[in-house]
């Protein structure tokens, strides 16, 4: 963990409710996929837990969805401002179990942390395959990115109104050797469910510190209690134990 402070040098909109951020410094360091960031906006108390989307040595791409104050406090930040952020965060995901056909499985903001992941799969020689879930085709982002790196994507949508209608878990492949998933928990729960390999689950989680000071988002997994901040926020699949 790495707390900086750093320039925003794009903060745009793709689509209605989703602006993709781009931060730059010089202590920024490359991150690995399913990490995150956690950012410190003025007059908030807590923090903003930010999946990384793309990061290199000095810059880093993030996507975020507008869904209260603090995230309308970033829309707003223009070009040249300056933020207070936690780097390194969360463990990320384990590429080393992914064999060669890999498959990706994102619903909504849970999207922007497996494209890393896909870039360095794709470099490692695997065929990725990701499958996108959204409400309706108004949501949809990150597809195009996704195929220019060489991906099979596949979209899915709640209504129908873009891709395959239904949700990630009714358009998975018949064939692939490892997956990898983030999202909502009702999505994660039903791809534990459908999918038959071993795989990665990455939680979205409200958390206090982001860094396992406060056991605010701590779960309950084989091996006794996790924090999502620290030793996630990916579990493997066999050793989650889901809450009734």
């Amino acid at each position: 963990m790495k707390q900086t402070i750093v320039t925003v040098t794009e903060n745009v909109p793709v689509t209605a409710s989703v602006y993709r951020m781009t931060l730059a410094g010089e202590e920024i360091m490359k991150h690995r996929p399913g990490q995150f960031v956690n950012i410190r906006l003025e007059g908030m108390f807590l923090r903003r837990p930010i999946s990384v989307f793309d990061s290199d040595q000095g810059q880093l791409t993030i996507l975020y969805k507008l869904v209260g104050q603090g995230t309308r406090r970033m829309a707003a930040l223009k070009p040249g401002a300056s933020l207070d952020v936690l780097l390194g965060l969360g463990n990320g995901y384990d590429l080393s179990k992914a064999g060669m056909t890999p498959l990706l499985l994102g619903g909504g903001v849970g999207v922007p942390p497996l494209y890393q992941l896909a870039k360095e799969l794709i470099a490692r020689g695997c065929s990725v395959r990701a499958v996108l879930g959204f409400n309706t085709a108004a949501e949809v982002f990150g597809t195009e990115e996704f195929r220019s790196l060489g991906c099979e994507v596949t979209v899915t949508t709640a209504d129908g109104s873009a891709g395959v209608k239904g949700f990630v878990t009714d358009a998975l492949p018949e064939e692939y050797s490892y997956f990898y998933t983030c999202g909502p928990e009702p999505m994660l729960r039903a791809v534990y469910r459908a999918t038959r390999t071993a795989g990665q689950f990455s939680f979205e989680e409200r958390m206090g510190c982001g860094f396992g000071a406060c056991m605010g988002c701590s779960c309950r997994t084989v091996t006794g209690y996790k924090r999502i901040c620290r030793e996630g926020p990916v579990l493997d699949k066999e050793e989650i134990l889901w809450e009734k």
